[in-house]
């Protein structure tokens, strides 16, 4: 094998038609693209047109809404906590909340808060900080001297938000504060 005489495998590059260049080329004035017209142009892609004919999504009856206040909840069982408290991934002494489940790997997004489920056992005494919780879950939280605080999300993201502000807002306080001590100088000099 010599270097210069390397070359692709016959087909592998494929030179591109040139369109546009006199009647003789085939592809001439309109380059392929027909008459004119929307679809002589690029980019044009009438999706679901039929020809003029109803469309088969207006054919088709509408059924059924989308609720836009419907509140999607992260899911966790109890069983699932136990087992995560067993493999020292949650601590059963401290308040098992969204931010202590997520970093146990037990739920994704937080969404609309946390909903414990009463599937499985818990064995520990703890107590669980979440926006939602099942009958049968409460019961047998309390049963082995758990407890359940239900929080309001709102509430929570509210408090989140007002803690976010406050702490951008100090950085500005002393600014006003000193601008407020010299009005009160001068004010006091005149």
């Amino acid at each position: 094998m010599e270097l210069n005489k390397i070359r692709d495998i016959k087909g592998a590059r494929k030179t591109s038609k040139r369109v546009g260049r006199g009647l003789g080329s085939g592809k001439g004035k309109t380059s392929g693209s027909g008459q004119k017209g929307q679809k002589a142009r690029t980019g044009v892609a009438i999706n679901g047109f039929e020809g003029g004919q109803m469309p088969i999504y207006r054919r088709l009856p509408m059924r059924g809404f989308t609720n836009i206040f419907k509140i999607e909840y992260a899911e966790v069982n109890l069983g699932k906590v136990q087992k995560a408290i067993d493999e020292k991934k949650l601590d059963a002494a401290k308040d098992i909340d969204a931010s202590a489940l997520r970093a146990a790997g037990l739920i994704g997004s937080v969404k609309g808060g946390v909903r414990l489920l009463g599937s499985g056992e818990i064995k520990a005494k703890v107590k669980f900080v979440v926006a939602g919780v099942t009958k049968s879950a409460k019961e047998a939280v309390e049963k082995v001297g758990g407890e359940v605080v239900i929080v309001d999300m709102k509430e929570v993201k509210k408090a989140a938000k007002a803690a976010e502000t406050a702490a951008k807002e100090p950085k500005k306080a002393p600014a006003k504060a000193a601008k407020a001590t010299k009005k009160t100088a001068t004010k006091k000099k005149a």
